[in-house]
């Protein structure tokens, strides 16, 4: 990393991301880029680690507002009612997508079609309100 830090475009580059996202993550609280002569954004070595825990909270389904306390908060223990629901809502994720891959394994195996599958009608009977 140059000495005088990374612009916005080039460590939205880094990760693959518009820089508008990197602003909107600025605005919501989540990066604090210094700023440099005409306002322009640098950012440190600090910055790219924030961006990155940033990309791992979204990809397990923290909202911004919720990245943002547990980024700033200090210890995580401090959170464990945040934590605790988070965590029940990822279970509840996980459980309907290993749900959904049984059934496409299912019906990658199984002769019948979907709508007579006996196995495949009774997933998809589950599904049915009321």
């Amino acid at each position: 990393m140059k000495s005088s830090g990374l612009t916005i475009g080039e460590l939205a580059d880094r990760f693959g991301l518009a820089t508008h996202v990197l602003r909107h993550w600025e605005s919501k609280g989540l990066l604090a880029p210094r700023r440099v002569a005409g306002g322009q954004r640098r950012y440190t070595e600090s910055d790219v680690t924030r961006v990155a825990m940033i990309l791992i909270g979204k990809e397990a389904g923290f909202e911004l507002g919720d990245l943002r306390t547990l980024l700033d908060g200090g210890d995580p223990r401090r959170h464990t009612d945040l934590l605790h629901r988070h965590l029940a809502a990822l279970q509840e994720r996980i459980d309907r997508a290993a749900a959904a891959k049984e059934l496409i394994e299912h019906g990658l195996a199984c002769p019948e079609p979907f709508d007579t599958c006996p196995h495949a009608r009774q997933h998809i009977a589950a599904h049915i309100p009321g």
